[in-house]
């Protein structure tokens, strides 16, 4: 079955050589910047601050001082991931714009991440319960997309009435992860099967953002702003779903 998170979710098996991937997300409430070694399989080096504004203030020094940490030139990398949304306008445009500057004067690939897949993805496998990956997407809606435990692909990235959101109570027990995992909750009707577990956080693990970006396939995984339409429709349970066609952006 395909998977909602492909192509840029894997296992940490999921390329054919090792890389060093420099990981920015400035998608929400957060600047974070990490260098990843895929084979030593950690970070050489991150960094993160909480903050509404200010990331393009904070990112270029952030990403100077990752970089020295880590002991690497721009030369040395393999490869550029970012955040790509849902978010905020401002801080996507920040992050990437500044991870394609880099890659174009690095001759670096750049690849995007969805905060919605960086969010679901050290989950998966933990306990086999579905997923449901929720952002703030204010006025009573939220940004949401719903994984079975191995990544299968359950509800597809949408913008959401709060009042729909429920109806994924019908894939039974749900982790709930993002930044409106506990606004859900709180809204959780007592009549529905409960959520097994709630993981609020106020942005994306910079790891997992530079494990998503080893795994990305370059040409399905462009670095453009990811924005999702709000939809008058429920959202469709579908058997598969290509993160390149979630794109509105041109």
């Amino acid at each position: 079955m395909d998977c909602i998170l492909a192509p840029e979710f894997g296992t940490r098996n999921g390329y054919d050589r090792f890389m060093l991937i420099l990981a920015i997300d400035t998608a929400l409430d957060a600047c974070a910047v990490a260098v990843l070694d895929t084979e030593a399989g950690s970070l050489r080096a991150h960094e993160a601050q909480a903050m509404a504004r200010g990331h393009a203030e904070a990112l270029m020094p952030m990403v100077d001082r990752v970089m020295q940490a880590a002991g690497l030139s721009f030369s040395a990398l393999d490869r550029i991931a970012v955040t790509v949304g849902p978010g905020s306008f401002t801080g996507l445009r920040v992050g990437i714009s500044a991870a394609r500057g880099l890659g174009l004067a690095a001759e670096k690939q750049v690849v995007g991440v969805t905060t919605l897949s960086a969010f679901a993805a050290p989950h998966l496998g933990e306990s086999g319960a579905p997923i449901l990956s929720a952002i703030d997407a204010r006025h009573d809606h939220v940004y949401m997309q719903v994984v079975g435990g191995d990544g299968t692909a359950l509800v597809r990235p949408g913008v959401v009435a709060m009042a729909d959101v429920f109806e994924a109570a019908s894939f039974g027990e749900l982790h709930l992860v993002g930044n409106a995992a506990r606004v859900v909750a709180d809204r959780w009707p007592a009549d529905a099967v409960q959520p097994a577990g709630v993981d609020q956080q106020t942005a994306p693990d910079i790891a997992w953002v530079a494990w998503l970006g080893a795994a990305a396939d370059p040409a399905a995984s462009r670095p453009r702003p990811l924005y999702l339409r709000p939809v008058d429709a429920k959202p469709q349970v579908v058997a598969a779903a290509d993160q390149g066609e979630l794109s509105a952006a041109p």
